[in-house]
């Protein structure tokens, strides 16, 4: 190997959402950080690079707040007091029997936060440079990465290399890190694209967030900052093809046959993304010195809004088991080290991904029995206050046994 340009005990591939805050953690348990990034700082804070909303379980936020990032999220921040889930069909309104989460129930915080991935971006970028344990090396791509016994070698596309003990690939479901260290995936397509608008709205929505069933699939209401929702609007493919290519007066009619006006009038803002929905599981979350994190050993469906918060549960269990090694003088890339990672989430990141795979199969569809069934269940679970509250935390992200970060407590 040739000599490094630059030398860290960590390099990780891709600064994005899981990326920066992995950075942050390993920072703050005192490890120093190289994160390399093919994409323009710039451009990834852009209005128009990525409409997407996110949902922040509460314990995600606790996480935010203990590596210095929520200071920088003030005013962009819209709490989410309320869920409700129903059932429906376009034209005709929501069924009767409903499931709602009202976070008075377990406590007075709420049971999350939405929050533009552009703002988060931004937040995270200035908490990156604020810690002087954190190189940001972007615009830049790692071509290769070399693994040898004791290091790891990142060949960065200027002819640069970064030297590390250990790799950690956050760059995305497609994951060049992952492909070339020749871990294999499971998954399927499902045949089905989330379409991403903003929406203005006459009535305030005092935080609450909407899930409403359709044949086609979910379309979520999510609050924002002000008058305004993020949708995530989920339709057969073929029919979100049709859907993106209508004129601006015709998709807002089919947007207002499925928002119904609880809100007042509505007319949707901005530019419109979309996005192929599929599930995709990593066969193997580590190698020696590699692990995959967030959506390079996991995609799933944005059906309950947890993609983000998993990958970030990644982040602090992974940032807790490299930096307590680190503290024992134990070899953080040694692959007994990172199988410790894996073996704490892979069973919580696969159980959850075919939960929302059945979820999403059970309610997107129209088929009477079936139909039926599951608006009874919806009704029969809002009767029972118990397993009503255990949804709810787990959806805040604080049940099972958490890392430290996700307590809201310093690694």
């Amino acid at each position: 190997m040739t000599k490094s340009d630059y030398k860290s005990d960590v390099v990780i591939v891709g600064g994005g959402l899981s990326g920066l805050p992995l950075a942050l953690a390993l920072a703050q348990g005192g490890l120093s950080v190289t994160v390399v990034d093919a994409l323009d700082p710039a451009r990834a804070t852009d209005a128009g690079f990525d409409g997407r909303v996110s949902a922040i379980a509460f314990a995600s936020c606790r996480m935010f707040e203990q590596l210095g990032v929520t200071k920088f999220l003030q005013g962009q921040m819209q709490p989410i007091n309320d869920i409700i889930v129903s059932d429906g069909r376009v034209r005709e309104g929501a069924s009767p029997l409903f499931l709602h989460f009202d976070h008075t129930e377990i406590g007075d915080e709420p049971l999350g936060n939405l929050i533009e991935n552009r703002h988060m971006r931004i937040a995270l970028q200035k908490a990156v440079e604020e810690q002087p344990l954190v190189r940001l090396v972007a615009p830049n791509a790692v071509k290769k990465v070399d693994y040898a016994a004791s290091h790891v070698m990142a060949v960065l596309a200027d002819g640069s290399t970064v030297e590390a003990k250990l790799c950690f690939a956050c760059d995305g479901r497609a994951s060049p890190t992952r492909v070339a260290a020749g871990i294999k995936t499971i998954g399927w397509n499902y045949g089905q694209t989330g379409i991403v608008t903003t929406v203005e709205h006459e009535r305030p929505h005092e935080g609450v967030a909407q899930e409403y069933f359709l044949p086609g699939g979910p379309f979520a209401i999510l609050p924002m900052v002000g008058n305004r929702a993020s949708l995530v609007w989920t339709e057969k493919t073929e029919a979100a093809k049709a859907i993106l290519a209508l004129d601006d007066e015709a998709f807002a009619e089919e947007m207002r046959a499925r928002f119904g006006d609880y809100l007042g009038a509505c007319r949707p803002v901005g530019p419109r993304w979309s996005y192929p929905l599929s599930l995709q599981l990593a066969r193997d979350y580590v190698r020696p010195r590699l692990a995959l994190i967030a959506d390079a050993a996991h995609g799933v469906h944005p059906i309950a809004g947890q993609g983000l918060n998993l990958g970030l549960r990644d982040v602090a269990v992974a940032a807790e088991v490299v930096v307590d090694a680190a503290r024992l003088g134990i070899d953080i890339g040694s692959l007994n080290v990172l199988e410790s990672y894996q073996r704490w989430r892979r069973f919580d990141n696969t159980a959850l991904s075919l939960m929302m795979d059945g979820l999403n199969r059970l309610f997107s569809n129209d088929i009477g029995p079936i139909r039926l069934a599951r608006d009874l269940g919806l009704g029969i679970v809002n009767e029972i206050g118990p397993l009503r509250r255990l949804f709810m935390r787990h959806a805040g992200g604080v049940v099972g046994d958490l890392p430290r970060l996700l307590k809201g407590e310093a690694l």
